[in-house]
């Protein structure tokens, strides 16, 4: 009789807690989704900004340092934070974004064809990876 009220006991506390951890690894994966989108709409915003720069650039405007430096430090950090997430490939790309506008002469051409930091590809790949979240 006591055996089986320990057991029972132990059954219901057993299963409070698997419903628990439940509820918890559920608001866990929520709240890592919400992060997951943020960064990646991020990363969108990043190229805009890094494409005006160019833009700017192309125009025949002179290069400001102080802007590469912060472009710099905006695909560094992203890179980060995507790797936190476990988004590697993206975070690899954003990386290499980083250390290109902190030295522009650090890569040569060929390289960064075949790393596809191209902005288009970069963007590309975020949307795609947003649209896998959202489904």
């Amino acid at each position: 009789m006591i055996q089986e009220t320990v057991t029972r006991s132990a059954i219901a506390a057993l299963i409070g807690h698997l419903a628990r951890w439940v509820a918890n690894l559920d608001r866990a994966g929520a709240a890592r989704k919400r992060e997951s989108r943020e960064s990646l709409k991020q990363v969108v915003l990043a190229v805009r900004k890094t494409a005006v720069y160019g833009r700017s650039l192309d125009a025949g405007r002179a290069r400001n340092f102080d802007r590469e430096a912060e472009i710099a430090m905006q695909w560094t950090a992203l890179a980060i934070e995507l790797e936190r997430l476990g988004l590697g490939k993206l975070a690899k790309k954003c990386r290499v974004t980083g250390w290109y506008w902190e030295n522009q002469e650090r890569f040569d051409a060929e390289f960064l064809d075949r790393a596809q930091v191209r902005l288009e590809q970069v963007e590309r790949l975020a949307l795609a990876l947003l649209a896998d979240i959202d489904r």
